[in-house]
């Protein structure tokens, strides 16, 4: 029972600090996220306490509920009638930023195979299992992260590395964003881009919403349905995708915004219990990992420059495309404001559009890197 009070003390503690509205409090959360935070908790009880819960059932409790559940939720939160009100060309710029994360590192792998990089850091250090889940916190955000670690059975202490590098990294990503969407004028009269015509509002979604609890028991009876008919863990998760997405689409009164808080508090409870794993003592950093990273970032927005350009569509697109994939649904539409905040709503359609994609984006990386590196 101590593993799960632990858990549940974390998740209640982390979710009430980050919806303080403290403003020490909520700067210390720019930093250091509620997932990291929760992650990081019940690492430092373990390590006080001298005790090891990474053997402990609620592990297993995760694996099979949790991780499904937050999937199911956080895919029926996406509704494809709001999303056609972007736009082709917008969606397609984030596509290709998307595109771009997941396969740059098959292209170093392919390319540069001899590399220090590859096969002294990759292969002997095994940072490989680390980069699908980067892929998955860049395009889908902490589910697809998650459930992309789990995929590729990432060590706890590479886990942790690629959080902490992924926090400041973003954090400052973030930044860049928010002073190079100002620039946006700037690079369309550079880049010669003539159209720059607002997109409609997103339709309006339905006033009466389905109550939470039965939102809930639908969710949790996919989640059971996946468990009545035996299936790996990968179609598992596919499954589930394709019903939440079949739930938020086909329902008329479907509670969108329940069903993202609650995918956002399981995410909260997955990383908590993942922390139980979690020994400082095996933990490590890799100059060459932490240079990979940054060309990758940089390439990304380049590609998606490029993108822009070639659609003829305005380069406001690209911070808000780069920060739905990278930032999120909560920093996309703080970006967004900077320049135009009529475009918030597309902001945060864009950043669901990210959470439903990246687990399949970080399967593609998974074959590829396999592939590649022979493992």
């Amino acid at each position: 029972m101590i593993p799960w009070f632990i858990s549940a003390l974390t998740v209640v503690t982390v979710y009430l600090l980050d919806k303080w509205e403290n403003r020490y409090l909520q700067a210390f959360f720019n930093w250091v996220p509620a997932i990291l935070l929760a992650y990081l908790i019940p690492a430092a009880i373990s390590a006080l306490t001298g005790q090891d819960y990474s053997g402990a059932d609620i592990h297993q409790y995760s694996r099979s509920y949790f991780i499904p559940l937050a999937i199911v939720a956080v895919m029926s939160s996406l509704s494809i009638r709001q999303l056609k009100a972007i736009g082709w060309k917008p969606i397609a710029v984030f596509v290709s930023g998307s595109c771009w994360i997941a396969l740059f590192p098959a292209l170093i792998a392919f390319f540069l195979p001899d590399s220090h990089l590859i096969t002294g850091v990759w292969v002997e250090q095994e940072y490989w299992k680390g980069i699908p889940p980067i892929v998955g916190s860049w395009i889908g955000g902490s589910t697809s992260q998650l459930v992309l670690k789990e995929l590729v059975a990432c060590p706890e202490h590479i886990f942790l590395t690629i959080l902490v590098l992924d926090n400041i990294l973003v954090n400052i990503w973030t930044i860049l964003m928010f002073q190079g969407i100002k620039e946006s004028d700037w690079l369309n009269r550079s880049l010669r881009i003539t159209n720059l015509t607002m997109p409609p509002d997103p339709p309006e979604r339905n006033a009466k919403v389905l109550h939470p609890v039965i939102c809930s028991g639908i969710l949790l009876g996919a989640v059971l349905l996946t468990h009545w008919i035996p299936m790996p863990f990968v179609a598992q998760i596919i499954v589930l995708s394709i019903i939440g997405l079949l739930l938020s689409n086909l329902i008329e009164t479907w509670n969108f915004d329940f069903v993202l808080k609650l995918g956002g508090i399981l995410i909260l409870t997955v990383m908590a219990i993942l922390g139980l794993k979690l020994k400082f003592s095996l933990v490590q950093f890799e100059t060459s990992l932490l240079l990979f990273l940054i060309v990758w970032l940089i390439s990304h927005f380049i590609l998606m420059l490029l993108a822009a350009k070639l659609l003829n569509i305005n380069t406001a697109w690209v911070p808000i495309a780069s920060m739905a994939n990278v930032g999120g649904i909560a920093t996309a539409p703080a970006v967004t404001a900077a320049y135009e905040k009529k475009w918030m709503p597309h902001a945060i359609l864009l950043a669901i559009l990210s959470m439903a994609t990246g687990t399949f984006w970080g399967m593609a990386t998974i074959f590829l890197l396999k592939f590649l590196l022979g493992q």
